[in-house]
């Protein structure tokens, strides 16, 4: 994830970035969700499960030889970007994105707010809760990592650290050649033995660090600048992307004496400003209550091609409030939140008519968004036995009236979610092409036979007796499930205890989207209720998936699915506390699809996996699929200037803004 998407993620008011970003291969875009918060558990990297190639990627995949050396003679010709898709648009000597303005002047605080509090300066550990700004993947404000992310193209890296890259092609390792330039901000250059010390301290830090990397078994200096990834198989196309991920750290600072004369330890929270390489320093803070984050005005990496033309406000302000309505007050009343990124149909449609709005200091646009939709839906918890039997699971889908919702509560603005790929040719439709049933025939007896012969449709409701028709198809099946109606209780046949739900949320208005989902649900005689808690209970349960059913959108997808989805949906990740894996998917014919998408060959390959994951999850009814806006609502206040151009991934770079009061006195 990009640093923009980071700030976008930390300023779109869903939930704060006390929850930091999580490594999910090529996933630049951070869009808000429609009506809803992003899933919380974003602080930990991806899960692995299945590593070993599947029956399937044979072909294209083996083990490599653990310990020896690779000859790094084979690895081609240097290079500047990386590319999971097509080559970049950019040339290897581009000066900066297309969309940015080079002169945009230095100057100016950008006011921002995150949602709770915090605890500690250390993303990169379980314990304590990260101030906003601070990522344990991708750097955040402080770090850098060995290549960035693009914010312009899908699946695209250029040289940050690392000032070239290169691989073989077979993909067994992975050698960077470090920029000599890049300094951390005491001075000190950043040195391969940094590099490698990063890698080792990530991997032995948090056992998810450990399974992420899994497939990386050696990290060694094979140059003055150079430093090559070993890896135990080949055909992982992602791998040495993944690599260029990494979050480089001071090794000397963290080895070194703290203030209070003892020595620093990054396996536990800490409130000491670390020392970092990036475009921003901590400066001042109230531990809990508000952070500030200072422009380094001699940051070495001011002028690379990535960073030219952005980063240009002096301060970044982020002040702590409790909840999202304060928030949204905040930025009616302006010097605390400068923009945000709406996900409230009433709010866009009806209340920005406050005075700031009205006299023209705050301004709103619908920015069509163009990337991979991931699934926002209520997610159901599959650990736990009732949610077991899919016969239950497509009942409960049957008893969503979206469009019902989308009538009373959304202005008529959503569509609906119908694939955990959507907006783009990711999304499963039709029945299996024939590129797809390479994948799905081995697994016939595993999956839904519903996934060869029917077109995946969710229920729609347009009239009083679609009601009755589809509450009474949710009826049969719950039947068959196992249940029966005592009078108005829909209660198990063998226990006789009525079928209970509870809806978890995390601030009073979730209510909205929840409450007509429960009355449907009470309509087949279900007891489903509410319980609201605050944020930070939220955040533990969610984590620890101490829940029944909660309303979430899920980590962006991007166009390169990949290594992530281990961390989204395999049995792997299900127990690993911390994980994506929200609905407790363990699915032995899941973990082999999220193989073949992890070890496809080609694009066409890679496109008919991850079209065979989607029809196959969609067939299971894991979650009940909600909606999607077709627009990123941004609204602002006027001290902001923008290039009128923008990225072309991403959507928005809030990075690549200015403050007019900057430009005024640029031009004095």
């Amino acid at each position: 994830m990009t640093r923009a998407a980071q700030l976008i993620a930390t300023t779109s008011m869903a939930l704060c970035l006390s929850l930091s970003a999580a490594p999910a291969q090529d996933q630049d875009g951070a869009a808000t969700g429609a009506d809803a918060k992003p899933a919380v558990s974003a602080a930990q990297p991806a899960a692995a499960a299945g590593e070993a190639a599947p029956d399937a990627a044979a072909a294209a995949t083996s083990k490599a030889p653990a310990g020896e050396a690779p000859d790094v003679s084979s690895a081609g010709e240097w290079q500047t970007s990386m590319s999971l898709t097509e080559p970049s648009k950019y040339p290897a000597d581009f000066e900066h994105y297309d969309y940015v303005n080079p002169d945009a002047p230095k100057g100016g605080t950008l006011n921002s707010v995150a949602l709770g509090s915090y605890d500690s300066f250390n993303p990169f550990v379980v314990r304590g809760t990260p101030a906003a700004g601070l990522a344990n993947f991708g750097g955040g404000l402080l770090y850098d990592s060995l290549m960035e992310q693009s914010t312009d193209e899908p699946s695209v890296s250029h040289a940050m650290i690392a000032e070239a890259v290169r691989f073989p092609e077979d993909d067994s390792f992975v050698t960077f050649r470090l920029d000599p330039r890049a300094r951390f901000h005491d001075g000190e250059p950043i040195t391969v033995e940094d590099v490698i010390w990063s890698f080792d301290t990530l991997k032995a830090l948090h056992p998810q660090w450990g399974a992420y990397y899994k497939n990386v078994v050696k990290a060694e200096k094979t140059g003055e600048r150079e430093v090559t990834f070993t890896f135990d198989q080949t055909g992982n196309r992602e791998l040495p992307h993944i690599m260029g991920d990494l979050t480089v750290l001071p090794k000397h600072w963290w080895e070194g004496t703290g203030p209070d004369g003892n020595k620093r330890d990054i396996s536990q929270p800490t409130l000491e400003p670390p020392l970092g390489s990036g475009p921003y320093k901590i400066g001042r803070f109230v531990t809990g209550q508000s952070i500030e984050w200072e422009r380094v005005k001699d940051y070495w990496g001011a002028d690379v091609a990535t960073h030219k033309g952005r980063y240009n406000y002096d301060r970044i302000d982020y002040t702590y409030l409790r909840d999202a309505n304060a928030a949204w007050e905040a930025f009616k009343k302006g010097g605390l939140n400068d923009y945000r990124l709406e996900n409230s149909a009433r709010r866009w449609s009806q209340e920005y008519n406050f005075p700031a709005f009205e006299n023209g200091q705050v301004k709103k646009v619908a920015i069509p968004d163009h990337q991979v939709e991931s699934m926002q839906a209520y997610v159901l918890n599959n650990r736990l036995p009732k949610f077991q039997d899919r016969r239950l699971r497509e009942a409960l889908t049957l008893a969503y009236n979206f469009e019902e919702m989308n009538k009373t509560l959304f202005f008529g603005l959503y569509s609906r979610m119908a694939s955990y790929f959507d907006n783009s040719e990711l999304a499963a439709t039709g029945l299996p092409s024939e590129g797809e049933l390479k994948f799905l025939e081995p697994l016939r007896d595993e999956i839904p036979p519903e996934v060869f012969t029917e077109e995946f449709e969710l229920p729609v409701y347009t009239d009083n007796r679609s009601v009755r028709d589809n509450l009474r198809k949710a009826l049969e099946l719950l039947r068959e499930a196992g249940y029966e109606l005592e009078g108005t209780r829909l209660v198990d046949s063998k226990t006789g205890r009525q079928l209970s739900i509870e809806m978890l949320g995390d601030d009073p208005t979730d209510a909205r989207v929840l409450q007509p989902y429960a009355d449907s649900l009470k309509r087949l005689g279900i007891d489903a209720s509410i319980r609201i808690v605050d944020t930070n209970q939220y955040i533990e349960r969610i984590t620890n998936f101490d829940f029944e059913m909660v309303s979430v959108k899920y980590y962006p997808q991007s166009l390169s699915p990949g290594n992530e989805q281990r961390d989204f949906w395999s049995s792997a990740a299900a127990d690993s506390p911390g994980s994506r894996n929200y609905a407790g998917i363990k699915n032995p014919a899941i973990d082999k699809l999220i193989d073949n998408i992890v070890y496809a060959t080609d694009r066409d390959d890679l496109v008919a996996a991850t079209r065979a994951l989607d029809r196959v999850m969609l067939w299971e009814y894991y979650v009940v699929p909600q909606y999607r806006n077709a627009d990123m609502w941004l609204a602002y206040w006027d001290k902001l200037e923008m290039s009128g151009k923008r990225p072309g991934y991403s959507t928005i770079d809030p990075f690549a803004w200015w403050i007019k009061s900057a430009e005024k006195a640029a031009s004095n």
